[in-house]
């Protein structure tokens, strides 16, 4: 379904994906503890990267290859890290809007390279799931979270803001009349585009 070039089916899959952060949060938390130095911003990184790849990857109806979970859960990996260490792994709100900016660039450029050639202006992903990912931390503190407890990813309303627009520019930098044309390969060797 489109209105006006906007795929809203592709955008409101991508935006219920924002429910794989709350657990994606607490796997990582729970597995490698808070994010207070730079092997636990890595392990963390990584399982949360896993999960939320795996959601989103779900919510793409595996229109791009399963290598989208990897490539997510590597870049938030090392987007934590060095987000987590830029910030002395403090915890204010723009303390983890930058964490945030670094984290969703991570993602964001592990992601890229797999979506290069299924949207427009795919360099354009990187640079806005920082942006989104530094809102989503906003969003997360502002509401009273608490985020002394230095969780690797933010919670359920910052990734409700984070999803839906990085979902808006999904859909606007996919633009219409592209259905294929995907980097790698999908289940069975085919990269299938759905609607």
């Amino acid at each position: 379904m489109r209105a006006q070039g906007f795929d809203v089916k592709t955008w409101l899959r991508w935006t219920v994906a924002f429910l794989a952060f709350p657990p994606a949060g607490l796997l990582a938390r729970t597995v490698a503890g808070p994010v207070d130095d730079v092997g636990t911003a890595l392990l963390s990184g990584a399982l949360a990267g896993l999960v939320i790849g795996a959601g989103q990857w779900t919510a793409l109806r595996r229109s791009v290859p399963v290598g989208w979970i990897p490539a997510t859960a590597g870049g938030l990996a090392v987007g934590l890290a060095l987000g987590a260490g830029l910030v002395g792994y403090r915890t204010g709100i723009g303390d983890l809007a930058a964490m945030g900016a670094a984290t969703g660039l991570g993602a964001g450029i592990g992601q890229w390279w797999l979506l290069r050639d299924w949207m427009g202006h795919a360099v354009l992903w990187p640079v806005g799931t920082a942006l989104c990912w530094a809102l989503g931390w906003a969003v997360t503190t502002s509401i009273g979270v608490d985020v002394a407890m230095q969780w690797p990813v933010f919670g359920a309303s910052g990734a409700l803001v984070a999803m839906a627009l990085s979902g808006t520019l999904l859909t606007v930098l996919r633009g219409p009349g592209r259905t294929s044309g995907l980097s790698g390969s999908g289940a069975g060797g085919e990269v299938r585009d759905e609607p």
